[in-house]
């Protein structure tokens, strides 16, 4: 038996199949990340959606938001529908955790604890390096105006903070009261912080302010890059491995049916066109063999891990940054005076 469905039913099923096609079609990715990525994300959105469109016949177009890295996770629990996040510390990404809007196991999603490139802290300073700047204690010196953003606001700061820690921490010797003492001497030469690492890359390079900057090295070597008559990178004898994490904020991938895409707009950054691009935008590379061809752009230099000498990010957070914390006790006179 011949069964015809009326033409008026066959001509709405057409018209849903064609709805859902289009929405498979072209999909949208909020990136919630932090300032220094700005550059980089840029030309990976644009390969990635290349690659997606190559691989699956869609179109996807990949927002991004920049800022303070803080400030960033707080507007995803504050509603940002991010689809993923790629920001500096884990710490932000598990407040985001803690909100409810992903999960607590999101850094053993992805390879080297979801973090698919690193940096680290290194001293930027003006050409010919005027000041004989060479390691963590001459930034102490009476003399020397330092640039360093303020790690009560910034997530770069909190990486500098804790380079200068572990450096005091691992001379013979040191003990928190050394440590203490030597953040007292290092942020005495710190007259006014930034509020983020940005804003002091701009102090130092635009407005020409300062001896010295305390810098994430990609900052650091992209200034180089761009004005190499102008500034050069002093590289301290230790350092602190920076390991900025990414993640997919599961509530919002569910919301907006993008968890598929979202998941592979990581997974991509671990690729060797993700991390050519990372290398590129002076990020060092995980994959190996990357990282092997940029070596030489990278200062040698001698890193520690930060669980080396901290539990936690949380216990980081109390004893360090909160109100009353390390930071404030080593910090307030000289801000009391200014």
């Amino acid at each position: 038996m011949n069964f015809k469905l009326p033409r008026h039913v066959l001509l709405a099923f057409v018209m849903s199949l064609s709805a859902a096609s289009s929405a498979w079609a072209e999909t949208t990715l909020l990136n919630v990340s932090y300032d220094p990525t700005r550059e980089m994300y840029v030309e990976y959105n644009a390969a990635f959606a290349k690659y997606w469109k190559s691989k699956t016949g869609e179109t996807v177009t990949i927002k991004q938001t920049h800022g303070n890295s803080p400030n960033q996770a707080s507007s995803v629990n504050k509603g940002a529908e991010a689809d993923v996040v790629t920001l500096a510390l884990a710490q932000d990404i598990e407040s985001i955790a803690a909100n409810g809007l992903l999960s607590a196991n999101w850094q053993q999603r992805l390879p080297h604890d979801s973090s698919p490139y690193t940096s680290t802290i290194v001293f930027l300073v003006r050409k010919g390096n005027p000041k004989n700047i060479k390691d963590w204690p001459d930034l102490t010196r009476f003399n020397i105006n330092l640039i360093i953003p303020n790690p009560k606001t910034a997530a770069a700061a909190r990486w500098c903070y804790l380079a200068a820690w572990g450096y005091a921490m691992k001379q013979p010797g040191g003990n928190e009261a050394t440590a203490r003492e030597f953040l007292k001497r290092l942020y005495a030469n710190a007259k006014v912080m930034e509020y983020g690492a940005r804003g002091a890359t701009n102090t130092f390079t635009k407005a020409d302010i300062g001896d010295v900057m305390v810098s994430w090295e990609n900052e650091a070597l992209k200034m180089v890059s761009e004005d190499p008559d102008k500034f050069e990178i002093v590289s301290p004898s230790i350092s602190i491995l920076a390991e900025p994490p990414v993640a997919v904020v599961d509530k919002m991938v569910d919301k907006h049916g993008t968890r598929k895409v979202a998941e592979a707009y990581l997974q991509y950054l671990y690729s060797p066109t993700g991390q050519e691009i990372a290398a590129k935008y002076f990020y060092r590379p995980s994959d190996p063999v990357v990282a092997a061809k940029y070596g030489k752009q990278f200062p040698q230099l001698k890193l520690f891990r930060f669980d080396e000498l901290f539990t936690s990010w949380q216990s980081v957070q109390i004893t360090h940054f909160q109100d009353g914390g390390i930071f404030d006790q080593v910090y307030a006179p000289y801000r009391n005076a200014s």
